[in-house]
């Protein structure tokens, strides 16, 4: 832990990239899990599509209301709430996440690419008229041109928003430290990033609960430890 708080404290410019477990660790089910409870009622893999959203509407739209649901009654841990003191103090300087949550906006964090989109907003999918997660959460779910109303997320079968992915490969050439918090690595193309970082010199740290097939070329790697535990940790002192 103090070898990190050195690397925190000489780099001048620490990117941190967040997956799955990050928000789990609030209480959010990971929707891939087959543990959750999601998959009692809806397959993710066949609805997370958009070929769901064309040929299977109303279940795609039931799906994507109860994941609302269960979004909006959970909150970010404090680990959210370290990075955004962080960012705040100019300790990190960016965030680069594979989460949909919106939790790192929801803590105060601004600096954030959203690989996958986010929930934070809707719009519709024919003409692109932006709408607040509310009115959707209400059962709006039609346009007024009559097309289907979506979240603002990349669906199985879309490409990663240009400007994101663009911006976080940016991110990563320039990073003196890039850490790594909850995520496999296993999602293509957004693992690239901790491989980019660690090419162009980067200090590479992975916390995660179970090994990643970038292991290899990380600096130091906490396994046993939570993402919120370990991030105290290092607050401290």
């Amino acid at each position: 832990m103090d070898k990190v708080r050195e690397l925190l404290k000489q780099s001048t410019n620490t990117i941190v990239f967040t997956g799955a477990g990050m928000s789990t660790e609030s209480g959010l089910p990971d929707f891939r899990s087959k543990d959750s409870g999601l998959w009692e009622r809806f397959n993710p893999q066949e609805l997370a599509t958009i070929d769901a959203l064309h040929n299977r509407k109303k279940d795609f739209l039931e799906f994507y209301q109860y994941r609302l649901q269960t979004l909006i009654d959970v909150e970010p841990h404090e680990g959210h709430y370290i990075l955004s003191e962080w960012e705040n103090t100019g300790k990190i300087h960016g965030i680069i996440t594979q989460n949909v949550d919106g939790f790192h906006h929801k803590a105060g964090n601004q600096l954030v690419q959203e690989l996958h989109g986010s929930f934070r907003k809707f719009h519709c999918h024919a003409c692109d008229k932006a709408y607040e997660q509310q009115s959707f959460l209400q059962g709006e779910t039609i346009c007024s041109c009559g097309g289907t109303i979506r979240p603002n997320i990349v669906l199985f079968g879309e490409s990663l928003p240009t400007e994101a992915f663009h911006a976080a490969e940016r991110w990563s050439e320039k990073a003196e430290l890039f850490i790594v918090l909850g995520s496999s690595l296993t999602v293509s193309p957004a693992n690239m990033f901790p491989l980019i970082a660690k090419e162009h010199g980067a200090k590479l740290v992975i916390v995660n609960h179970d090994p990643t097939p970038y292991d290899e070329y990380a600096d130091m790697i906490i396994n046993d430890k939570s993402i919120k535990e370990t991030l105290i940790e290092w607050q401290s002192k």
